[in-house]
């Protein structure tokens, strides 16, 4: 069994356009107990605060709601975070929306300054929209945007007011760098999202290309890729899989996904390696799962095998 591990529950769902994100690991704990594993006993868990009391009236931020709480929530992740860097405790940290990356990614760049991020995005959507792209207002969209402290104006749809923009400038960081970036799995896009990716030569690999060409072969490309960084954080979001593999039980599901197989492969293989300094699993939602807590059972069962290949 792998030591040195700390789970970190976020269950903010500030960023969400559905509700019960929140409940997300508390869900994939409830999972735990059901089929009696211990794994949650086994290691430390620490909760995040979060600001989900402010979903219980209207945000004056349309074109990125509910801004102010995330700003508070980013905070409060941050030092758990920098607790585990300073103990040398590698976190897997369970989210409510996707949102909580750009707060995971902005802490990791503030532990780790002087340190190249690459970054492993398993997801559905690309989520590098901007107040000034969006089609929602709702920040899960726009994580990717805010950790490349990108505004996109000239693509702009929006009239972004300065209240908004203040806070959105204070919510970005230049944790990484655009060529650091590997999609995996995105098929669901805006065009003005289209546009950033090709103006940004971002790389995405489709479910097609995976199978195509080997999700061994690519996996290695991707190696490649990132072999200058000297950091990685993998990020995934429950929709990367096809709903039909899972169930319904998060925000956005997507149809033609990974198999579950694929994403537990392209895990474990991350898991392994040895630059790698963060795992977040997001966007598991009990509340619109199909199925029971199917969802979270598969979210679990995810944690517990790249829990298995870490090393010691």
């Amino acid at each position: 069994m792998a030591k040195n591990i700390q789970f970190i529950f976020n269950p903010s769902e500030l960023g969400a356009g559905t509700r019960g994100a929140s409940l997300g690991p508390e869900a994939i704990r409830a999972a735990a107990r059901t089929q009696q594993k211990s794994i949650f006993k086994d290691y430390k868990v620490v909760t995040v605060p979060n600001q989900n009391e402010l979903l219980d009236s209207p945000t004056p931020y349309k074109f990125a709601k509910y801004i102010d709480g995330l700003l508070s929530v980013f905070e409060n992740l941050a030092v758990e975070i920098h607790s585990c860097s300073t103990r040398g405790v590698f976190p897997i940290i369970v989210s409510g929306d996707h949102s909580a990356a750009a707060g995971t990614l902005k802490a990791l760049q503030k532990e780790n300054p002087n340190k190249r991020i690459g970054v492993v995005w398993i997801d559905a959507h690309a989520d590098i929209h901007s107040p000034y792209t969006t089609p929602s207002g709702n920040i899960h969209g726009m994580p990717i945007a805010a950790a490349l402290g990108l505004n996109h104006e000239h693509l702009a749809k929006n009239q972004v007011d300065q209240s908004t923009l203040t806070l959105w400038n204070q919510l970005k960081s230049a944790a990484f760098n655009p060529q650091d970036l590997i999609y995996i799995g995105v098929r669901d896009t805006e065009k003005e999202e289209d546009k950033i990716i090709s103006d940004l030569e971002l790389k995405n690999y489709s479910v097609e290309e995976l199978r195509q060409k080997g999700l061994q072969e690519c996996l290695t490309e991707m190696t490649t890729k990132l072999g200058s960084c000297d950091l990685i954080y993998v990020s995934f979001d429950v929709d990367s899989i096809d709903p039909i593999e899972t169930s319904y039980g998060t925000g956005t599901p997507v149809a033609n996904g990974l198999l579950f197989a694929e994403a537990m492969h392209i895990l474990n293989y991350f898991a392994q390696h040895p630059n790698l300094c963060a795992i977040e699993i997001v966007e598991v939602n009990p509340c619109l799962d199909d199925e029971k807590n199917k969802m979270a059972e598969h979210a679990l069962a995810l944690i517990e095998n790249l829990i298995t290949h870490r090393p010691n």
